[in-house]
């Protein structure tokens, strides 16, 4: 299956200012060489902690934030080099849901003109068909007509992601990017807004980049997981292989870190606690980026800055002793 989003070498550096004129004195690196592909139809997940970067890229995708260096390209078209017509195309095939839908949903217009106004100016359909594709998307998020003449702050949480979701889908993009999507839902509304998206998925034929901390979420939704530390993958694959197989101590923290509701699995699990705290990305360690924290760190993964090594077709690791860990861990259960 082709590649519908593809990122090559992608950085953002942030500056550091000082002074009364702005000297720079230093560099937030962000994303730091990321690459990955997202086949048509697939949903692909970055997860990992606060500040890893995975934001970062999905506003790079969104040209709401400019990378540094690296190319983003969509259908073979690089993003970044996109103006006039060929930009107006990219703003309709690519949409975003936001984590808090009162933030990203005009407080001040009903749901109606929201979600019109994309049609309005990406579509040439007139004024009543608008209004008749108006209603078609709200049915198929599965709210009542009435809600269309409502105001965002009249709205439930559940409500109005589903209307943010509506407002997505309504010039049918292709690609849909879901940051953190339902982290700021009431735990009993998660569940259907992950069922909606779902399955709008397989109705639409929807491509999703989905970003989120929440483990769970992304066992749940996604086809191929890439787990982010201080702006570099460490492992990528699909779910069922970085799920049941993976190869990166990081990755072992992260999964050890959920909490497990069988007790008699909880004894079979090997916990892995990274000591203390994330480093600043002004200045990341040598070596490997999590050699500071890393329980199975020796002086080489200090000193040598480890490359994406290739365990299968699509499982990748970023780490120099991945063909000891599963022995090491062994060992020590």
């Amino acid at each position: 299956m082709r590649s519908l989003l593809e990122i090559n070498e992608l950085t953002k550096y942030f500056p550091v200012k000082t002074g009364l004129f702005g000297r720079v004195v230093g560099y937030v690196r962000a994303v730091d060489g990321v690459s990955f592909k997202i086949s048509e139809g697939a949903v692909f997940a970055l997860v990992g902690e606060s500040g890893s970067g995975k934001t970062t890229i999905l506003r790079c995708v969104l040209r709401l934030t400019e990378p540094t260096s690296g190319e983003i390209l969509i259908e073979g078209r690089n993003v970044t080099q996109l103006r006039g017509k060929d930009l107006k195309w990219f703003r309709r095939n690519v949409q975003a849901v936001f984590q808090n839908p009162y933030l990203s949903l005009n407080p001040r217009m009903k749901v109606k003109d929201l979600i019109a106004e994309p049609l309005k100016t990406h579509t040439n359909v007139s004024k009543n068909e608008v209004y008749r594709k108006v209603a078609e998307v709200l049915a198929l998020v599965g709210l009542p007509e009435i809600v269309a003449n409502q105001y965002p702050p009249n709205l439930s949480g559940g409500q109005a992601q589903r209307v943010a979701i509506a407002r997505a889908l309504s010039i049918e993009p292709k690609l849909l990017l879901l940051d953190e999507p339902t982290s700021a839902l009431d735990v009993s509304v998660q569940a259907q807004i992950l069922n909606l998206l779902v399955e709008l998925k397989e109705k639409l034929g929807l491509t999703y980049l989905l970003v989120t901390h929440d483990l769970s979420v992304v066992r749940y939704m996604s086809d191929y997981i890439a787990v982010m530390y201080l702006g570099k993958i460490m492992e990528i694959g699909t779910a069922e292989e970085i799920f049941s197989e993976p190869k990166h101590p990081y990755t072992l923290a992260l999964l050890s870190s959920v909490p497990e509701l069988n007790p008699q699995a909880k004894k079979l699990k090997k916990k892995i606690i990274l000591p203390g705290e994330p480093p600043s990305p002004m200045n990341p360690p040598s070596g490997c980026r999590l050699s500071n924290r890393c329980p199975y760190a020796t002086k080489e993964c200090v000193t040598e800055e480890p490359k994406l090594t290739k365990i299968t077709e699509t499982h990748y690791v970023r780490c120099l002793r991945h063909e000891d860990l599963s022995s090491l861990i062994t060992r020590e259960a």
